[in-house]
């Protein structure tokens, strides 16, 4: 009994998984709203700021909803309304609550792009901007992604002192270990020679006649007989 309730467990088990997983791949597989990787932005006031927003689904689209909000400490507002019919057709705007905003948008080389330009910033444009993706295929499932920006009176130039010095620090380094690496092989290489030569030096000296000493292997000067 105890050997059958433990197959019946595990059997549930696998299920629940398998269940679990048919459940997750939808989601895994729906529409994605991205930004990019900056959280926050940063323009000059009376200037002009590109907001982007690219989305993505495995399931096709079609008369997708896109818009923008704003959103700051006291104020919410809809900025720009429109919609995309398919991923042949480019956005349209169907309503906008800005002036200032033009829509980027397009959907040519499955760029799937519905950026929007704010021109003539103020300084009460800073706050949240969301861009929000509602596909009719996906059950009209809502998707959106919040950058935030911040109008300034200039753009602070970044101190990279630091950085450089700890490059040049990092190259000095390489460039020493490879110094030291071309000086090591040139060294051997002149005591390789400089063996090589001894050697041949030992071999030669070895070979020669030596008649003064009367070393072996020198020849004995030929002397005429002595007469009687």
């Amino acid at each position: 009994m105890s050997r059958a309730g433990d197959r019946g467990k595990a059997l549930a088990r696998w299920l629940g998984t398998g269940l679990l997983g048919l459940f997750l791949l939808p989601m895994s597989l729906s529409l994605e709203v991205s930004v990019g990787k900056a959280t926050t932005i940063y323009a000059v006031n009376g200037t002009e700021i590109l907001l982007p927003c690219t989305f993505s689904s495995c399931f096709g689209f079609e008369n997708l909803r896109f818009w923008w909000t704003y959103n700051s400490t006291d104020i919410f507002k809809l900025l720009i309304d429109g919609t995309v019919k398919n991923e042949k057709s480019d956005p349209r705007v169907k309503l906008k609550g800005d002036d200032r905003i033009t829509l980027e948008g397009s959907t040519k080389e499955k760029m799937n792009n519905i950026s929007i330009l704010l021109s003539s910033l103020e300084f009460s444009d800073t706050g949240k901007y969301t861009c929000h993706v509602k596909n009719p295929k996906e059950n009209d499932l809502q998707h959106q992604a919040t950058i935030f920006l911040q109008v300034v009176d200039k753009l602070e130039e970044v101190d990279n002192t630091v950085t450089l010095i700890i490059l040049a620090v990092v190259g000095g380094v390489i460039g020493l270990l490879i110094f030291i690496l071309l000086l090591k092989k040139f060294i051997t290489f002149v005591l390789k020679k400089t063996r090589e030569k001894k050697k041949e030096c030992l071999v030669s000296s070895s070979g020669n006649d030596n008649t003064e000493n009367g070393l072996p292997g020198s020849k004995a000067e030929e002397k005429p007989p002595t007469k009687v």
